[in-house]
Protein backbone atom coordinates (compact mmCIF):
# COMPACT_ATOMS: atom_id res chain seq x y z
CA UNK A 1 0.00 0.00 0.00
CA UNK A 2 1.27 3.78 -0.66
CA UNK A 3 -0.40 7.22 -0.04
CA UNK A 4 -3.88 7.96 -1.30
CA UNK A 5 -3.36 11.20 -0.19
CA UNK A 6 -0.02 11.83 -1.78
CA UNK A 7 -1.93 10.43 -5.18
CA UNK A 8 -4.64 13.10 -4.75
CA UNK A 9 -2.18 15.73 -4.62
CA UNK A 10 -0.20 14.69 -7.33
CA UNK A 11 -3.08 13.82 -9.33
CA UNK A 12 -4.68 17.22 -8.67
CA UNK A 13 -1.56 19.48 -10.30
CA UNK A 14 -1.06 16.78 -12.86
CA UNK A 15 -4.88 16.33 -13.36
CA UNK A 16 -5.22 20.12 -14.09
CA UNK A 17 -2.23 20.18 -16.78
CA UNK A 18 -3.93 16.79 -18.18
CA UNK A 19 -7.65 17.67 -18.42
CA UNK A 20 -7.32 21.38 -18.85
CA UNK A 21 -4.48 20.66 -21.97
CA UNK A 22 -6.97 18.49 -23.22
CA UNK A 23 -9.90 20.80 -23.42
CA UNK A 24 -8.03 24.04 -24.42
CA UNK A 25 -6.39 21.49 -27.45
CA UNK A 26 -10.28 20.61 -28.21
CA UNK A 27 -11.19 24.41 -28.40
CA UNK A 28 -8.82 24.98 -30.46
CA UNK A 29 -9.95 22.21 -32.94
CA UNK A 30 -13.37 23.04 -32.92
CA UNK A 31 -12.37 26.55 -34.22
CA UNK A 32 -10.10 25.61 -36.38
CA UNK A 33 -12.74 22.75 -37.82
CA UNK A 34 -15.21 24.84 -36.92
CA UNK A 35 -17.29 24.45 -40.72
CA UNK A 36 -17.24 20.93 -40.27
CA UNK A 37 -18.18 21.15 -36.07
CA UNK A 38 -21.43 23.27 -37.23
CA UNK A 39 -22.39 20.70 -40.03
CA UNK A 40 -21.85 17.72 -37.26
CA UNK A 41 -23.90 19.81 -34.55
CA UNK A 42 -27.44 20.50 -37.43
CA UNK A 43 -27.18 17.00 -38.37
CA UNK A 44 -27.48 15.97 -34.58
CA UNK A 45 -29.69 18.33 -34.04
CA UNK A 46 -32.13 19.39 -37.13
CA UNK A 47 -34.65 21.15 -34.65
CA UNK A 48 -32.97 23.06 -32.51
CA UNK A 49 -29.29 23.60 -34.33
CA UNK A 50 -30.28 24.49 -38.09
CA UNK A 51 -27.46 25.60 -40.29
CA UNK A 52 -29.67 28.73 -41.64
CA UNK A 53 -31.17 29.69 -38.16
CA UNK A 54 -34.98 29.39 -36.50
CA UNK A 55 -37.18 29.83 -33.85
CA UNK A 56 -34.80 28.00 -31.26
CA UNK A 57 -31.18 29.20 -32.39
CA UNK A 58 -29.05 28.26 -35.28
CA UNK A 59 -26.09 26.13 -35.47
CA UNK A 60 -23.75 29.01 -34.90
CA UNK A 61 -25.66 29.18 -31.17
CA UNK A 62 -25.37 25.69 -30.65
CA UNK A 63 -21.40 26.06 -31.53
CA UNK A 64 -20.91 28.44 -29.10
CA UNK A 65 -22.67 26.12 -26.46
CA UNK A 66 -20.51 23.43 -26.76
CA UNK A 67 -17.69 25.43 -26.62
CA UNK A 68 -18.54 27.42 -23.79
CA UNK A 69 -20.63 24.84 -21.78
CA UNK A 70 -19.81 21.14 -22.89
CA UNK A 71 -16.59 21.51 -23.59
CA UNK A 72 -16.06 22.76 -19.43
CA UNK A 73 -18.23 20.37 -18.31
CA UNK A 74 -16.45 17.41 -20.25
CA UNK A 75 -13.40 18.74 -18.63
CA UNK A 76 -14.76 18.97 -15.14
CA UNK A 77 -16.09 15.44 -15.35
CA UNK A 78 -12.85 14.36 -16.32
CA UNK A 79 -10.84 16.25 -14.12
CA UNK A 80 -12.77 14.30 -11.12
CA UNK A 81 -12.42 10.90 -12.57
CA UNK A 82 -8.40 11.64 -12.91
CA UNK A 83 -8.51 12.89 -9.18
CA UNK A 84 -10.55 9.27 -7.83
CA UNK A 85 -7.82 7.57 -9.83
CA UNK A 86 -4.67 9.44 -9.15
CA UNK A 87 -5.75 8.84 -5.57
CA UNK A 88 -5.97 4.74 -6.07
CA UNK A 89 -2.84 5.36 -7.59
CA UNK A 90 -1.55 6.72 -4.67
CA UNK A 91 -2.81 4.07 -2.15
CA UNK A 92 -1.94 0.84 -4.24
CA UNK A 93 1.47 2.37 -5.80
CA UNK A 94 3.58 -0.17 -4.13
CA UNK A 95 1.65 -3.20 -4.74
CA UNK A 96 2.02 -1.88 -8.48
CA UNK A 97 4.69 -3.88 -10.76
CA UNK A 98 8.25 -2.03 -11.35
CA UNK A 99 9.68 0.14 -8.96
CA UNK A 100 10.27 3.08 -11.25
CA UNK A 101 8.08 5.88 -10.00
CA UNK A 102 7.31 7.19 -13.95
CA UNK A 103 6.91 3.37 -15.19
CA UNK A 104 4.07 2.97 -12.77
CA UNK A 105 2.70 6.65 -13.12
CA UNK A 106 2.53 5.62 -17.45
CA UNK A 107 0.71 2.56 -16.95
CA UNK A 108 -2.39 3.96 -14.62
CA UNK A 109 -2.35 7.29 -16.93
CA UNK A 110 -2.76 4.93 -19.38
CA UNK A 111 -6.14 3.17 -17.33
CA UNK A 112 -7.10 7.05 -17.13
CA UNK A 113 -7.17 8.05 -20.93
CA UNK A 114 -8.53 5.14 -21.63
CA UNK A 115 -11.46 5.12 -19.09
CA UNK A 116 -12.25 8.71 -20.24
CA UNK A 117 -12.21 7.24 -24.06
CA UNK A 118 -14.64 5.06 -22.94
CA UNK A 119 -16.85 6.80 -20.66
CA UNK A 120 -16.95 9.84 -23.50
CA UNK A 121 -14.86 12.36 -21.58
CA UNK A 122 -11.79 12.94 -24.03
CA UNK A 123 -13.45 15.62 -25.52
CA UNK A 124 -15.79 17.18 -28.63
CA UNK A 125 -15.40 14.71 -31.72
CA UNK A 126 -17.31 15.50 -34.60
CA UNK A 127 -15.79 14.67 -37.58
CA UNK A 128 -12.61 11.55 -38.88
CA UNK A 129 -9.89 14.40 -38.36
CA UNK A 130 -11.15 15.61 -35.35
CA UNK A 131 -11.28 12.12 -33.75
CA UNK A 132 -7.15 11.64 -35.35
CA UNK A 133 -6.24 14.72 -33.98
CA UNK A 134 -7.57 13.85 -30.90
CA UNK A 135 -6.88 10.35 -30.49
CA UNK A 136 -3.08 11.74 -31.26
CA UNK A 137 -3.32 14.61 -28.92
CA UNK A 138 -4.62 11.86 -26.28
CA UNK A 139 -1.73 9.83 -26.56
CA UNK A 140 1.20 12.06 -26.40
CA UNK A 141 -0.68 14.11 -23.72
CA UNK A 142 -1.23 10.77 -21.61
CA UNK A 143 2.07 10.21 -22.19
CA UNK A 144 2.96 13.10 -20.88
CA UNK A 145 0.08 13.18 -17.65
CA UNK A 146 1.90 9.63 -16.62
CA UNK A 147 5.43 10.94 -16.29
CA UNK A 148 4.07 13.85 -13.73
CA UNK A 149 2.06 11.38 -12.06
CA UNK A 150 4.84 9.64 -11.09
CA UNK A 151 7.36 12.05 -10.77
CA UNK A 152 4.87 14.25 -8.79
CA UNK A 153 3.99 11.12 -6.14
CA UNK A 154 7.64 10.30 -5.93
CA UNK A 155 7.97 14.25 -5.08
CA UNK A 156 5.48 14.31 -2.23
CA UNK A 157 6.48 11.08 -0.25
CA UNK A 158 9.31 9.17 0.95
CA UNK A 159 10.60 5.14 1.13
CA UNK A 160 10.82 3.23 4.65
CA UNK A 161 12.50 0.41 4.65
CA UNK A 162 11.37 -2.04 7.19
CA UNK A 163 13.28 -4.93 8.73
CA UNK A 164 13.49 -7.40 11.82
CA UNK A 165 16.61 -8.60 13.46
CA UNK A 166 15.04 -12.15 13.73
CA UNK A 167 11.72 -12.12 11.07
CA UNK A 168 10.85 -15.38 13.29
CA UNK A 169 10.67 -13.96 16.45
CA UNK A 170 9.38 -10.02 15.85
CA UNK A 171 7.38 -9.11 12.71
CA UNK A 172 6.40 -5.03 11.65
CA UNK A 173 3.54 -3.85 11.58
CA UNK A 174 2.98 -0.53 9.65
CA UNK A 175 -0.75 0.76 10.13
CA UNK A 176 -2.28 -2.75 10.80
CA UNK A 177 -0.79 -4.27 7.84
CA UNK A 178 2.77 -6.68 8.21
CA UNK A 179 5.32 -4.60 6.34
CA UNK A 180 8.32 -6.94 7.46
CA UNK A 181 10.85 -7.03 4.91
CA UNK A 182 9.54 -4.07 2.78
CA UNK A 183 9.91 -1.01 1.12
CA UNK A 184 6.40 1.47 1.50
CA UNK A 185 5.90 4.44 0.40
CA UNK A 186 4.32 7.57 2.65
CA UNK A 187 3.11 10.84 2.40
CA UNK A 188 5.97 13.41 3.87
CA UNK A 189 5.42 14.77 7.34
CA UNK A 190 3.28 11.93 8.04
CA UNK A 191 2.34 9.40 10.97
CA UNK A 192 1.71 5.66 11.41
CA UNK A 193 1.36 3.35 13.45
CA UNK A 194 3.91 1.05 14.91
CA UNK A 195 4.01 -2.04 16.25
CA UNK A 196 5.88 -5.37 16.94
CA UNK A 197 4.10 -8.74 16.64
CA UNK A 198 6.68 -10.67 18.76
CA UNK A 199 6.62 -14.98 19.21
CA UNK A 200 5.87 -16.25 22.39
CA UNK A 201 9.48 -17.16 23.49
CA UNK A 202 10.43 -13.28 22.47
CA UNK A 203 11.56 -10.62 24.39
CA UNK A 204 11.25 -6.77 22.35
CA UNK A 205 14.07 -4.64 22.84
CA UNK A 206 13.79 -1.73 20.60
CA UNK A 207 13.49 0.06 17.29
CA UNK A 208 16.35 1.47 15.74
CA UNK A 209 15.61 4.20 12.84
CA UNK A 210 18.31 5.89 10.68
CA UNK A 211 17.28 8.82 8.08
CA UNK A 212 14.17 10.54 8.01
CA UNK A 213 12.42 8.63 10.23
CA UNK A 214 11.53 9.42 14.30
CA UNK A 215 9.74 7.66 16.52
CA UNK A 216 7.59 8.43 19.54
CA UNK A 217 8.78 5.70 21.86
CA UNK A 218 11.95 3.51 20.69
CA UNK A 219 11.64 1.72 23.54
CA UNK A 220 8.00 0.59 23.14
CA UNK A 221 6.73 -2.17 21.43
CA UNK A 222 4.12 -0.37 20.10
CA UNK A 223 4.74 3.38 19.09
CA UNK A 224 4.09 6.17 16.50
CA UNK A 225 6.83 7.10 13.74
CA UNK A 226 6.41 10.34 11.41
CA UNK A 227 8.14 10.30 8.59
CA UNK A 228 10.04 13.45 6.90
CA UNK A 229 12.91 11.63 4.89
CA UNK A 230 13.89 8.18 2.94
CA UNK A 231 14.84 5.82 6.28
CA UNK A 232 15.18 2.46 7.21
CA UNK A 233 13.84 1.12 10.48
CA UNK A 234 15.05 -2.20 12.34
CA UNK A 235 12.85 -4.18 15.26
CA UNK A 236 15.19 -5.46 17.45
CA UNK A 237 14.20 -8.94 19.44
CA UNK A 238 15.71 -11.19 21.78
CA UNK A 239 14.57 -14.42 23.45
CA UNK A 240 13.34 -14.59 27.05
CA UNK A 241 15.73 -17.63 27.64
Amino acid sequence: MGSFFAGIKAGTLGGIIYVGGLAIFNVVLLYALQSSALNAISQAYPQSCPISGGVNGSAADCFQSVVSVDVPFIAFVAFFITLIYAGVFGLYYDSLPNRGSTVKGLIFAAVIGLSLVFFGFSGYVFDSTSEFATTLMMLLWTALFGYLLGRLYKKYTREVEFSSQNPELLKVVVDGRESTGRVKTFATTSNHKLRAEIAEDASFKEWQATGGVSLEDARSFETTMEVNDNGKLVGCVGTKY
